[in-house]
């Protein structure tokens, strides 16, 4: 694609992907669980989200935590502590599962019965940049009303179709949709 940017930041801006902005955005309006799941109140809060029901648990077995009944009502218990590994695989698992479970009711409110939602794209930091090669880039904002491919590709964490789908969406912005390919900030609300 002759719009996309091959070498970003070599005169100096600075910025991330589009999509990983969009995909913050959507963690962010996901609402997680804050405390780590390093400390006690963490873990027992992300084992009692995995664990509440029998499709819960299901979930969490997709999603990667594959330990015994046992060894989950241990550490329920508290009678054992996972090891770093499991830390890690609690983590993932709570986190695929959290996506899947918000996914439909996110892209309900940001779809809006096709009327959609406003996002606001704030264009790459270039103060690093030399005055002669410096762009124009401002402030823009656009109405998305089709966010199924942009929260389905998020929710399976896909990076790659998260990509192509916020290029098709940014598409909308003209010419100059390749000056956006790389920002410091996406905002929207749902």
């Amino acid at each position: 694609m002759p719009e996309r940017t091959h070498q970003f930041g070599v005169f100096g801006a600075r910025g991330i992907k589009g999509h990983e902005a969009v995909a913050r955005r959507l963690d962010a309006l996901a609402g997680y669980i804050v405390t780590p799941v390093t400390t006690r109140r963490g873990l027992l809060a992300r084992l009692h989200y995995l664990t509440r029901s029998e499709h819960a648990r299901g979930s969490a077995r997709a999603a990667g935590l594959t330990v015994t009944d046992r060894t989950l009502k241990a550490w329920l218990d508290g009678k054992r502590s996972p090891a770093r590994k499991n830390l890690e695989r609690i983590e993932t698992a709570y986190r695929t599962v959290r996506r899947h479970n918000v996914a439909r009711y996110l892209l309900a409110r940001l779809n809006r019965e096709g009327r959609g939602t406003r996002v606001e794209i704030h264009p790459l930091n270039q103060s690093q940049v030399p005055r002669p090669r410096q762009r124009v880039v401002e402030f823009r904002t656009l109405n998305i009303r089709h966010w199924d491919r942009i929260v389905e590709a998020w929710a399976t964490d896909n990076i790659q179709a998260l990509d192509d789908a916020w290029v098709d969406q940014i598409v909308d912005l003209g010419s100059q949709w390749g000056q956006y390919e790389y920002v410091t900030n996406v905002g929207f609300a749902a």
